[in-house]
């Protein structure tokens, strides 16, 4: 069993939890149009993206810890995970702040698929590192079809 590198395991839960908690607070004044949307049955309280969103930022950055300290880890791995955060950012703001469903619809279909071909080069080197993103990707799927019905519904 590999040490824990303390430094690199923080650095990977900084890196996705800063992002998010950028991206939380660019998003903060806008967050009222989820109440003044037409919403599918199946829609959650708005609360409840923050808490999945904070346990997924930590999975995310647990599983890029796993990846980074692998000796198989390749440029392709960091630059599949830098550009699928760089999505997963920018996908907030043009739901709540810009109000483009549609385009937001598309975002996510993007970023899922980004985030499956990293689970996949994540599962090469590290199974637990894939495993740990499945919940990603299970949200993703419901976030996708939220979103779909929401942009149908308004």
């Amino acid at each position: 069993m590999k040490k824990v590198n303390i430094k690199l395991l923080i650095l990977s839960l900084a890196i996705p939890l800063v992002v998010g908690g950028v991206a939380a607070l660019i998003i903060r004044n806008h967050l009222g149009i989820y109440d003044d949307l037409n919403l599918p049955s199946f829609a959650p309280p708005y609360y409840v993206f923050g808490i999945v969103w904070g346990i997924l930022y930590v999975l995310m950055g647990i599983s890029f810890y796993l990846a980074l300290r692998d000796k198989n880890c390749d440029n392709e791995i960091i630059i599949l995970f830098a550009v699928q955060l760089f999505f997963n950012f920018c996908w907030p703001i043009a739901f709540f702040n810009f109000k483009l469903f549609w385009f937001s619809f598309v975002w996510l279909l993007v970023l899922m698929c980004l985030v499956v071909w990293l689970t996949i080069k994540y599962f090469r080197i590290n199974r637990i590192a894939g495993w740990l993103q499945i919940p990603y990707i299970a949200w993703l799927i419901f976030a996708s079809v939220l979103n779909l019905v929401i942009a149908i519904m308004n």
